[in-house]
């Protein structure tokens, strides 16, 4: 008898995501499918991972996708996990065609638009909704994602992943004590008593650099200094600016334990999303504006709680006021609120739990 397996397909597999594919392998016999070269992955800044996939070809017509489905209408996969994208016409055939093929659709995915964000969190996409009516369930990345399509279709198997990133517990478990902290200032010729560090790519605009420099310009230079990790088509120059410490792309975990570990903060203005969990597992606190139309902020925005371990800003003005007033062991009891909400709720074990949950 054939063995039944799962298919899984994304665009790639970027590094973050490469712990989370190897679980799932370990738990059953699954197969991941990729559309996109390694030259599109690259050209996003990502860096790839070591997983071997499979690959499927893929034509791209402006915003649609067409990526051949033939691969996954074999016998061996039971359950199909296809990205919730309206915009990837081979998913709509596969889902229109499920009474013929009659294979488990699981659809993975944001379940709303970040751009659209204040809009469908009301009102959810009538074309995401058309999707999830056709498939089995979902998997989405957070609680507040699910609670909304369950109030929608409440027999569906609709599970939040909570989402997090490869090696999280060795981040975890980085610790350096008083002197070495001191000792990686002083490797690092770094003199400020405060360090925001910011680490994302500088990929589009709505990661609101403008901020990112109006606040290096708006805070006391002696005092404040910033550790920038990351590449992108949008970087601004940092150069004019002495207490800017710019590494560019960073994948080394020791030079990434030792920027993170003497920074005071983890402060990225906008489209803050995965990189929040890495930040969190650090025992930083976050410092980011509210979402707004003027700024926007991924899903994984909703792992920051105001004053727990976090700030929530409403404007560049209260940021350089907030700073100001807070004292150092507040920002050590944000920092230890982050370390545990990882703890608690974002080990990679935990994703791969509620992923096989409903599978």
């Amino acid at each position: 008898m054939m063995e039944k397996r799962i298919a899984i397909v994304n665009p790639s597999v970027p590094h973050y995501r490469e712990d989370f594919y190897r679980y799932i392998k370990e738990r059953l016999a699954c197969d991941v499918f990729t559309y996109e070269d390694m030259k599109s992955t690259s050209n996003r800044n990502f860096k790839e991972s070591q997983l071997i996939t499979k690959r499927l070809k893929s034509i791209k017509l402006k915003k649609f996708l067409l990526f051949n489905i033939f691969p996954l209408l074999s016998k061996q996969y039971q359950t199909l996990v296809l990205m919730w994208d309206f915009a990837q016409i081979s998913t709509w055939l596969l889902l229109i065609t499920k009474p013929l093929h009659r294979k488990k659709i699981i659809l993975w995915g944001q379940g709303i638009s970040v751009k659209r964000y204040l809009v469908e969190e009301v009102h959810p996409n009538r074309l995401l909704m058309a999707m999830l009516k056709l498939a089995d369930g979902a998997w989405v990345y957070m609680e507040k994602e699910t609670v909304q399509w369950k109030a929608i279709f409440p027999d569906k198997a609709i599970v939040a992943l909570n989402n997090t990133i490869s090696g999280v517990e060795k981040v975890l478990d980085t610790h350096y004590d008083v002197d070495e902290l001191k000792g990686i200032k002083k490797k690092h010729n770094i003199t400020e008593d405060i360090l925001l560090i910011y680490c994302a790519r500088f990929d589009n605009p709505y990661r609101r650099f403008d901020l990112l420099i109006q606040t290096i310009e708006l805070l006391d230079p002696r005092k404040y200094g910033f550790i920038i990790i990351g590449e992108g088509a949008y970087k601004p120059d940092f150069l004019p600016y002495k207490n800017v410490y710019d590494y560019g792309k960073v994948y080394e975990k020791q030079l990434k334990d030792e920027l993170f570990s003497i920074a005071d903060i983890y402060y990225q203005p906008g489209w803050i999303g995965l990189s929040v969990v890495e930040a969190m597992a650090y025992g930083k606190p976050i410092l980011t504006f509210k979402r707004s139309e003027a700024v926007l902020q991924c899903v994984e925005y909703h792992y920051i709680e105001h004053d727990r371990n976090g700030i929530l800003l409403n404007n560049i003005e209260e940021l350089k006021e907030t700073l100001s007033k807070l004292m150092q062991r507040e920002l050590i009891a944000m920092g230890m609120q982050s370390k545990r909400i990882v703890q608690d709720k974002l080990l990679m074990g935990n994703m791969v739990q509620n992923a096989l949950s409903i599978l």
